[in-house]
């Protein structure tokens, strides 16, 4: 049994022997973790890292904000009931009351809320059958480069192969179109070009009897792909889906669970193309770090039957009173503007640091939602002139990055993406930090300090 003596090694390697092959972030982010307080994380070796994972964006006021921990710890002094099922209670409302409130007015104005499991991927699992069941459809439309989650909906979903290779029998009847990357362009387009032919493929599609495509149930995209490398979508793009999808009737699900709650610079990323979705579906932030998971959706969808989606964790009380509290200190704090100020000075250093080595190809996002993707300046480049994605330098990065106290993770194609996440909270000096040692870490990989590492499998 390991005491309160033991260093991160030895955890590490008891959780090595101990846990699941399928672990992931032990395998990049090798980290024991003792105390964590804001955008710092302190390991069991007393080592302090400024978190930009920050729960997959899930802390969005960093850790242990002291108006999240008082929220919970009112419940608890009061012998409040921590779990419910879907019974009400006065937190509960409130968390409906506060989050109603954040959403755009028309979107709210004709809400309804389905509690759902703890995850994201629970959200959307709820969200494809709310469609499947008010369309009488079956059809689903996705896009490239998307993530929805683990679950095997969520998992047919995703634009990433290799996680959905070694699955047989997910769900049939997933369409994925082509989604306006534009670093990346699927039809090798510059400029506009590109979400202008994405708009009018997915149109044409659409349109066509031929298509092979029979009558969708639902187009579920997010306004920016996290785990796809951080690709915002054009704003253009997004309102041509919204009409594309309205005069078709098919419900627009948009995916929100990274990008919710201010994170992009608006308080839900669809703002920045002022569209109003069917259905969006919320995890992460809106439970202030704790599991929560929410769909909200237009009520003339509302036609599923009582019990028609259920799952034991929707009542959980602390989740949604650290959900209040975050969203309150969001609003009253207009953290999504913090988000946007803080994004653009986190930007000026990564694009500093582009300018600096070609082994970075792009630097994207939005807000606190931003990606750098690395690549090989030895390779061929493609008709754009981009040079391919290497993930083996954006592990480098990562591993030099944790190494002088920064914890970064990666994504997008070939996992050649340094991806930032940081609490909404981060302060001015610590974003500083934080482009300082991504600059030296990409100059100790360029210098070959040491050897790339493998990509995580």
């Amino acid at each position: 049994m390991i005491g309160d003596e033991s260093d991160a090694d030895d955890l590490l390697a008891q959780q090595a022997r101990r846990e699941s092959n399928a672990r992931t972030y032990p395998r990049s982010l090798p980290l024991a973790i003792d105390r964590a307080e804001g955008a710092v994380i302190e390991d069991v070796d007393g080592n302090e890292y400024v978190d930009c994972l920050a729960g997959a964006g899930t802390l969005a006021l960093g850790h242990n904000h002291p108006a999240v921990v008082e929220r919970m710890e009112r419940l608890l002094e009061r012998d409040r009931a921590v779990h419910t099922l879907d019974l009400t209670t006065p937190v509960k409302e409130r968390f409906v009351d506060r989050l109603l409130e954040s959403l755009p007015d028309e979107f709210a104005a004709n809400a309804k809320v389905q509690f759902c499991s703890p995850a994201g991927t629970d959200a959307v699992e709820a969200a494809l059958k709310l469609a499947k069941t008010a369309t009488g459809n079956r059809s689903m439309l996705a896009f490239q480069g998307g993530y929805h989650g683990m679950t095997n909906g969520a998992l047919s979903l995703m634009g990433d192969t290799a996680a959905k290779e070694p699955i047989p029998g997910l769900m049939p009847d997933v369409h994925h179109l082509p989604y306006p990357h534009t670093y990346r362009c699927p039809f090798g387009l510059g400029g506009d070009e590109c979400w202008r032919t994405s708009a009018e493929y997915v149109e044409r599609t659409l349109s066509n009897p031929d298509s092979g495509i029979v009558d969708p149930a639902g187009m579920i995209l997010e306004p920016v792909q996290g785990e796809g490398g951080a690709v915002p979508a054009p704003a253009e793009w997004l309102q041509e889906m919204r009409r594309i999808t309205r005069e078709r009737d098919i419900p627009l699900i948009v995916d929100e669970i990274q990008t919710g709650l201010g994170r992009t610079g608006e308080l839900y990323a669809i703002e920045h193309a002022d569209v109003v979705p069917d259905v969006m579906t919320l995890s992460k932030a809106v439970g202030g770090g704790l599991p929560l998971s929410v769909v909200v959706y237009d009520e003339s969808l509302d036609v599923w039957e009582p019990g028609a989606h259920a799952g034991t964790f929707r009542g959980n009380q602390l989740g949604m009173a650290a959900g209040v509290a975050t969203i309150e200190h969001v609003l009253e704090n207009d953290l999504d503007d913090r988000a946007a100020e803080m994004g653009d000075r986190l930007r000026d250093h990564l694009e500093e640091t582009a300018a600096t080595f070609d082994v970075v190809g792009d630097v994207r996002g939005r807000g606190l939602m931003l990606g750098m993707e690395l690549v090989d300046p030895d390779g061929e480049p493609d008709s754009l002139g981009h040079y391919p994605a290497d993930g083996d330098l954006a592990a480098a990065v990562q591993s030099e990055a944790f190494d002088r106290g920064l914890i970064v993770e990666t994504g997008g194609r070939h996992s050649s993406v340094v991806r930032f996440l940081p609490p909404l909270t981060i302060s001015k000096s610590e974003i500083d930090e934080v482009g300082e040692i991504v600059r030296e870490s990409v100059r100790a990989v360029v210098a070959d300090d040491r050897s790339p590492t493998e990509v995580p499998t």
